[in-house]
C-alpha cells in the first residue's frame, strides 16, 4: 500500500489523532492532521500505561521512545484511606511482565504524546496544520469535505474523528448528550523534595475513602510525583475544567487517617475537572467518516485506559486497513465489530471499579475483603481480558483469545 494516493483527513492532535495518524502513515496513506491549537501539544499531568498500551506503542513505532520516558512499576497497592490499611497489592515486576509481555508504567501526558509526534514529524506524507478548527463536514459520494471555522476546506477520501470528549465528528454522527457523573477530578504534580519519603514507592498507589479517592505515583524518574483526588461533588455539575481551590478539597476529605490526608496539604496549585462519560452505542460511523479515542469512548479514570483504549483504537483500525486493502466501507465494520464491545466493556467497568473505590458502611467492609485470599495469578487471570491485548490478536473476536 506504500504507493495508494488514499488522503485521510483526521481531526484532533492529542494522542489518539497522534496515533490513528501515525498508524496510517505507517500504510502509506497520506494523512492531514488538523488541530485547533496554536500548536501541538499535551496538557494535563501523569497517566498510567498497561501492557495493552506498551503494546499498541511498539505497534506504531514510538514504543521506543516512550518506554524510555516511562517509569517502570513494581506493584499496584490499594489501602483504606480510612484506617491506612492494605487492601490489595497487585504486583507488576517480572511475574506480570513474562505474563502480559509488557509492563506497567507511569508517564507524563506530554512524554508520550511527544514520542508520537516525533515518530509522525518524520513523515513526509502527514500534513500538520495546527490553529484549525473544524466547524462542520459534508460526506459526499466519492470522499468527505471539511470546513474549519475560519472558511478553509480540507478534502479527503476519509475522516477521522479524534477530537475529544466534545467531539463536533461525533456531535454531527450520532448526537447523543454527555452523562455527567458528579464526580470532580483534581489534579496536580509535586516535586519530589515536597513527597513524604515514606509515599515515594515506585507505584500507582491508591487511598480508597467514603465517596472519595487519592492516588499517587511517580513521573520522570521520581522527580515529580502525580496526584490525583476523586470525590462526589455536592454541586450539580457541569462538565468541563477550570483552577480548584485547596479548601474544596479539604472539604471532601474529612475523616481520613493522616498519612494521605498529608497529600493534600502538598500542591500549590490544583486543576479541576467535572468528569464524563457516554452510553455506549451500536455504531459510530459511516462507511467514510468514523471515529476514537474519546470521541468515540469517554471514559472515567477509574481503570486508567482512556489513553490505552485510544492506542488500541488506532492499531485495530490500522490493521483493518491492512487486512481490507483499502476498502473502508470493510475496513470500518471490522473496527466497529471488535472496539465497540471492548471499550463498552472498559467503560462499564470503569463505572463498577469507582463505586468499588469510593464504597463506605457495609460496601466498605465487602471491598476490604474481596481480595484477601486471590493469588498473583489469580489477579493476572481476572485482568488477561485487558491486559493481554495486542497486534496479534486484534483483529480477533474476544473469544478467539481472550482467558474465560
Amino acid at each position: 500500500m506504500s504507493t495508494n494516493k488514499q488522503k485521510v483527513i483526521v481531526v484532533g492532535g492529542g494522542i489518539g489523532g497522534l496515533a490513528v495518524a501515525l498508524g496510517l502513515a505507517k500504510l502509506g496513506l497520506h494523512i492531514v492532521l488538523i488541530e485547533r491549537a496554536p500548536e501541538f501539544k499535551e496538557i494535563g499531568a501523569g497517566i498510567q500505561l498497561g501492557p495493552n498500551a506498551f503494546a499498541a506503542l511498539d505497534a506504531l513505532g514510538a514504543g521506543e521512545l516512550a518506554r524510555a520516558r516511562a517509569v517502570y512499576t513494581d506493584h499496584i497497592i490499594m489501602k483504606d484511606a480510612v484506617d491506612a490499611k492494605t487492601i490489595v497489592q497487585f504486583d507488576t515486576d517480572e511475574g506480570f511482565r513474562k505474563r502480559f509481555g509488557n509492563p506497567y508504567g507511569v508517564i507524563h501526558r506530554a512524554d508520550i504524546h511527544g514520542s508520537l509526534l516525533e515518530n509522525l514529524q518524520n513523515k513526509e506524507n502527514v500534513e500538520l496544520h495546527p490553529s484549525t478548527e473544524i466547524a462542520d463536514y459534508v460526506e459526499t459520494a466519492d470522499g468527505v469535505k471539511v470546513i474549519t471555522s475560519d472558511g478553509r476546506e480540507f478534502s479527503g477520501d476519509i475522516l477521522i474523528g479524534a477530537d475529544g470528549v466534545r467531539s463536533v465528528v461525533r456531535q454531527k454522527l450520532i448526537g447523543d448528550a454527555a452523562r455527567v457523573s458528579g464526580h470532580v477530578v483534581y489534579r496536580a504534580v509535586v516535586p519530589q523534595e515536597r513527597m513524604p519519603e515514606e509515599l515515594r514507592v515506585n507505584a500507582p498507589f491508591l487511598w480508597a475513602g467514603p465517596h472519595c479517592h487519592l492516588v499517587h505515583y511517580p513521573l520522570r524518574g521520581g522527580k515529580e510525583y502525580n496526584l490525583v483526588v476523586t470525590f462526589h461533588s455536592r454541586e450539580q455539575e457541569e462538565w468541563g475544567a477550570r483552577e480548584g481551590s485547596r479548601e474544596e478539597v479539604l472539604s471532601y476529605f474529612q475523616g481520613i487517617h493522616d498519612v494521605p490526608a498529608q497529600l493534600l496539604e502538598l500542591p500549590s496549585s490544583w486543576m479541576r475537572w467535572a468528569t464524563a462519560d457516554r452510553e455506549p452505542v451500536e455504531k459510530w460511523g459511516t462507511d467514510r467518516v468514523q471515529i476514537l479515542g474519546d470521541a468515540a469512548h469517554p471514559m472515567m479514570q477509574y481503570m486508567a485506559q482512556g489513553a490505552c483504549m485510544a492506542l488500541e483504537d488506532a492499531v485495530t483500525l490500522a490493521e483493518a486497513v491492512r487486512e481490507k486493502e483499502l476498502n473502508f466501507k470493510e475496513v470500518f465494520a471490522l473496527y466497529e465489530s471488535l472496539r465497540i464491545p471492548r471499550t463498552a466493556r472498559v467503560v462499564w467497568s470503569t463505572r463498577e471499579m469507582g463505586r468499588i473505590y469510593h464504597a463506605k458502611g457495609v460496601e466498605r467492609q465487602v471491598r476490604n475483603s474481596l481480595w484477601t485470599q486471590r493469588t498473583q495469578e489469580g489477579f493476572y487471570d481476572a485482568i488477561s481480558w485487558l491486559y493481554s491485548w495486542d497486534v496479534n490478536n486484534c483483529l480477533k473476536q474476544p473469544h478467539d483469545w481472550q482467558l474465560k
